[in-house]
């Protein structure tokens, strides 16, 4: 065989070598991520004394399963507060948290009763499209906002999460929520632009589950600076859909 013959076999053969290298370590390198993330999140769930129960990954995203009704909710902000873990949810029952019941304290009054008006909120509508609908009206009248450069809301902010929760409540059991968050591009590149809008979403998605809402019903992810606005203000926002 001709030394140009020879080369044509060798090329294909050397190519096909190097891809399937290359499927190997990048195989390798998943299953130590999800190998690492495991036993962070046992470690974490044993220092809160949740041990009784399973996660599973799939790359870095969290499957909790097994667990006590009354501890998932706990288990599953156990998870989520692992560092490098990008979502979690839950399979199962759970116990939602219970919206406080204390009665307001009032003194006597003498005067005359104020005329009679509802304070309550109306009920959303019954339907995906209704639905999506009033959290688009509530979250552009009071947007969801951030202390600058941090995952940590502002008073306005907390209290319009509250709000779209509470009203969210009241919506169908089989509707299910995805919080997005959004960041502007900044100094510290696509990682840090990704992270700071996870940890967003992160933080709207528990006020969610502490407002009515269980924490089957909600998932979270942050998508960076890759889906900006309008190039302004508008860039830094959280996003709540109906799924």
């Amino acid at each position: 065989m001709s030394g140009g013959r020879r080369w044509i076999l060798v090329v294909p053969i050397a190519v096909l070598v190097t891809a399937l290298l290359a499927g190997v370590v990048t195989w390798a390198q998943a299953g130590n991520i999800e190998r690492d993330l495991a036993a962070d999140t046992r470690s974490a769930l044993a220092g809160a004394g949740l041990a009784k129960g399973n996660v599973t990954f799939d790359g870095r995203d969290a499957t909790l399963s097994g667990f006590a009704p009354d501890q998932a909710l706990r288990a599953l902000e156990v998870v989520q507060n692992v560092d490098g873990v990008r979502a979690a949810q839950l399979q199962g029952d759970v116990t939602p948290v219970a919206p406080s019941t204390k009665p307001p304290t009032s003194a006597p009054s003498t005067s005359s009763p104020p005329p009679t008006t509802s304070a309550t909120a109306p009920a959303p509508p019954t339907d995906k499209a209704g639905v999506q609908a009033e959290i688009d009206r509530m979250l552009a009248e009071a947007p969801i906002s951030f202390v600058p450069d941090t995952a940590r809301l502002t008073p306005e902010g907390e209290q319009a999460a509250r709000t779209v929760a509470i009203a969210l409540a009241k919506s169908p059991g089989t509707f299910r929520y995805r919080v997005t968050g959004h960041v502007g591009r900044g100094p510290g590149g696509e990682s840090a632009a990704l992270k700071l809008s996870r940890d967003r979403a992160r933080a709207v998605a528990r006020i969610l589950t502490t407002n009515g809402l269980t924490a089957k019903r909600v998932t979270y992810r942050g998508l960076g600076d890759t889906r900006p606005a309008t190039g302004g203000e508008e860039d830094r926002r959280v996003e709540i859909t109906v799924v």
